[in-house]
Formats: structure tokens, C-alpha cells, sequence
């Protein structure tokens, strides 16, 4: 089994930046992935070059690199088109501390809106339906959350709901992007 195929996670990705002798967080990148996934489906080589660019490199040191790149758009992809709507935002896990974990929130939500920004001009956006202009303001105003929290379970239940309503606004503008992907619906209709 390549790397291609296996699970990326948040610490898998943030191994590969390390290597690159970046130390940025990968969530703000993959808050891009998710919004150039769901608005104009970026290739992958066109992700590898935005990944490099971000790193300062010029390519990926090596092929096991860019194989763990290339499959964390490949996963992403997926998840966003799947019909079991499992879609997660690549984010710091519970082995970081509630700060971290707000930090990645915050950082993720800002490479979303970016994109968002770049790609949308005011004609598609007001396609949209409502749910997801408001999903979309929300995002910005989630943008500038206050990152210093304690561990607590009322954070945390509060970083989860947050975390939670940007993982739902990434599959809504994605499914509203590409009707009929993921086919949810459909999946007890009689065949015809």
C-alpha cells in the first residue's frame, strides 16, 4: 500500500513540513485545499506547487514527500465527495493543547476565507443559498477567535462546536458547488 492511499493526519502532514525545515502548521493549507477543492478543483500539481511555494522549496526533497502531499488532497477529495459526509478539516488533535488546537481552527478558517476571497466574486455568491452565505460569515467572523483558552471541558465542548460548524460550512459550499457530489439523497431511490 502507497502513502497515497493511507490516512493522512495532522501530525503525518505537519512531519512532511518539518522535513521541508518549515514549521508552519498545516492548517491554513488545508482550509485552501478545502475551498480550492470545493470552487475550482486544483490538480495535483497545481497543489504540490502551492504546497512548495509555501514551503520555500522547489519541489518536494523526496518522492515518499510527495506522495504523503498528493495524498492529503486525495483524502480530502474524497471525504468532501463522499456520501457519508466525513469530511474533517486537517487539524491539531488532542495530543495539543486547547491553545494549539483553536491556533489550527483559526489558522484553517483564515486559508478558507482566502480562497473564498480570491475565487467569489459577488454574482455566485448570491446563488448561494442562505445557509451557506451565513456558513461563510460565520467562518470570517470565527477567523478572529481568541486562540489563548485554557484546557477546560467548557472549551473544549467550545472548540468542538466551532470545529464543527466549519467542517459543516466546507461540505455545504462543496456540495453546493457540485450538485449530486456527494449523492446523499439518492441513496435508497429506486432504480429506474
Amino acid at each position: 500500500m502507497s502513502l497515497i492511499d493511507e490516512r493522512q493526519d495532522f501530525s503525518d502532514v505537519a512531519d512532511v513540513f518539518l522535513l521541508h525545515g518549515s514549521m508552519q502548521s498545516p492548517a491554513f493549507l488545508d482550509g485552501r485545499l478545502c475551498a480550492l477543492l470545493a470552487l475550482r478543483d486544483v490538480t495535483p500539481q497545481a497543489w504540490l506547487e502551492e504546497v512548495c511555494i509555501s514551503l520555500g522549496v522547489e519541489q518536494p526533497r523526496d518522492e515518499a514527500s510527495a506522495e504523503r502531499l498528493l495524498g492529503w488532497r486525495k483524502q480530502t477529495l474524497e471525504a468532501l465527495s463522499a456520501s457519508d459526509l466525513n469530511y474533517a478539516p486537517l487539524l491539531p488533535d488532542e495530543l495539543f493543547s486547547l491553545a494549539e488546537q483553536a491556533q489550527g481552527l483559526k489558522e484553517w478558517t483564515l486559508g478558507f476565507i482566502e480562497v473564498v476571497d480570491e475565487v467569489v466574486d459577488s454574482e455566485l455568491r448570491e446563488r448561494w443559498s442562505q445557509a451557506l452565505r451565513e456558513s461563510i460569515d460565520d467562518l470570517e467572523a470565527l477567523s478572529r477567535i481568541e486562540t489563548d483558552i485554557d484546557d477546560s471541558p467548557e472549551n473544549e465542548n467550545d472548540l468542538f462546536a466551532l470545529t464543527e460548524h466549519a467542517r459543516m460550512a466546507a461540505m455545504l459550499l462543496y456540495t453546493e458547488q457540485h450538485p449530486g457530489k456527494p449523492q446523499v439523497e439518492q441513496t435508497d431511490a429506486p432504480v429506474h
